[in-house]
């Protein structure tokens, strides 16, 4: 595959581009999904294919190809620079490019069972079984899924570099939804949209599906008949899975350097944030400390390398609430004055590398969830994202839940439908004053993401434990 790769990007360089790299990606995918006790659908499919970038002046060039003879590579490469040749028309200063160790290395992600070689029937019957308990338990719909993907991944650059990855990623969730007059309430476990992280079957294996079906089902009915969440500015009490996806839209997404330069504009906006305040903005409360890893075990941004070569590092991003970092690739950094952060990854060999997510978590603080809601007087617990919204430009979002559960007093005294909360973002952050501890701290994974046009999908990981946010604006509704 190195050969391979290397033909392509010497047709591109020898044609006259700066630097030009490439990558073969070998993507396996298998998903099934379950509703009332049977399958409602299985897919899997493979595909193999070529990826190359040059570098021309100021502009990037990018081709595809499933076709991988010499003829096809040599031709890659040279239309990979025609394109960049041809953006370059546009004036522009000529990018700088960063430096990053030269590598030959590999890595296959830590795993015990290849979900490929498990069963499909084992996985099937887990769904089905799942979803047929909670059925017979009254809900209305039960539904449940499973995705797994194994990318081999070679890399080569003008610069020398050849790299092997075997990318291995596991996840799914089960729910339960109930239908009331003019109404439906749902319950999902481990979150919404299922949990995801890098491993195997051994993931799957980690959620103990049969041990929430019951739960699940008579929340969601439950929720029927539960009042309306209060509306007021009151104490805000957020489970680990909401948390993670405030921190996606409100800190993630805000942090990406191509955003913050003008690059990235079209899919979901800019960035609230400008580059000369970094290290003067105050992002939050001194509790908030976040970091974007790479490195951690089983998270699901977790790799070695990024789609440029550049090593899986950890990042300090926010730091007793002072904007500190940024997400960042070879060329926006070099721009910014910072160091490669190792945070440019592609959706596939078809799609141009750009800046996304890595495990973009807030560390733990000293409480627990128990002690958060033992110190609270009036406020709204809320598990489980149900809708968000969010500004172009990350600052003003609203956010519903699945559940709802009212404090009085230091304990929760009442369940509550339609939960949602408001805010500003650095407002929202500074109010946070309570933070639960590493016991409590998960790695949750968003196999979700999207950005850019075409659209890519991007895998990332938001390690979050639960958190009180004080005077935050509740129940918001129309």
């Amino acid at each position: 595959m190195f050969d391979l790769l290397n033909i392509a990007i010497d047709s591109a360089i020898s044609s006259g581009a700066k630097y030009s790299d490439a990558r073969i990606l070998v993507s396996k995918s298998r998903n099934i999904a379950a509703k009332n006790g049977e399958v409602e659908n299985f897919n899997e499919s493979e595909k193999i294919g070529l990826g190359i970038r040059a570098l021309v002046g100021s502009s990037w060039g990018f081709y595809s190809t499933y076709d991988l003879s010499r003829e096809s590579l040599i031709s890659s490469g040279k239309k990979a620079f025609e394109i960049a040749k041809a953006s370059a028309v546009v004036s522009g200063k000529e990018t700088p490019f960063a430096d990053v160790p030269v590598v030959q290395d590999e890595y296959t992600t830590p795993h015990e069972e290849n979900p490929f070689k498990v069963s499909s029937t084992e996985q099937i019957d887990l769904l089905v079984n799942s979803t047929e308990q909670m059925k017979k338990l009254g809900t209305s719909r039960s539904s449940g899924r499973l995705d797994f993907w194994d990318t081999e991944k070679w890399f080569c650059s003008s610069q020398g570099h050849e790299i092997f990855q075997n990318i291995i990623e596991s996840g799914g969730g089960i729910s339960s939804l109930s239908v009331g007059d003019g109404e439906t309430q749902i319950r999902s476990y481990p979150q919404s949209f299922g949990e995801y992280r890098t491993g195997g079957w051994e993931v799957i294996k980690s959620f103990e599906f049969g041990k929430h079906t019951q739960r699940l089902a008579e929340e969601s009915q439950r929720l029927l008949v539960a009042p309306q969440c209060p509306e007021g500015v009151m104490d805000l009490i957020l489970e680990g899975s909401q948390l993670a996806l405030q921190i996606h839209e409100s800190v993630g997404h805000a942090i990406e350097l191509d955003r913050i330069l003008g690059w990235e504009a079209a899919y979901a906006g800019t960035s609230h944030l400008e580059l000369d305040k970094l290290n003067k903005h105050r992002y939050g409360s001194e509790l908030m400390n976040i970091v974007a890893d790479a490195t951690l075990p089983g998270a699901l941004a977790t790799f070695k390398y990024d789609d440029e070569g550049t090593p899986a590092q950890r990042v300090e991003i926010v730091k007793e609430g002072i904007w500190t970092g940024v997400l960042s690739g070879r060329d926006s950094a070099a721009i910014a004055g910072v160091k490669p952060g190792g945070m440019v990854r592609a959706d596939g060999f078809s799609r141009l590398p750009m800046v996304r997510m890595t495990n973009v978590g807030l560390l733990p603080g000293e409480s627990s969830l128990e002690e958060i809601i033992e110190s609270t007087d009036n406020g709204i617990y809320m598990e489980t994202n149900r809708s968000w919204s969010i500004d172009d430009l990350r600052l003003n979002f609203q956010f519903g839940c699945e559940a709802g559960w009212v404090v009085k007093n230091g304990k929760i005294i009442d369940m509550v439908k339609n939960p949602t909360y408001t805010g500003i973002t650095p407002e929202f952050w500074g109010n946070m004053d309570m933070l639960a501890n590493e016991n409590e701290w998960v790695f949750w994974g968003t196999p979700n993401c999207g950005k850019g046009q075409p659209s890519q999908i991007g895998h990332t990981g938001h390690p979050a434990s639960p958190a009180r946010f004080k005077n935050t604006r509740i129940g918001v509704r129309g």
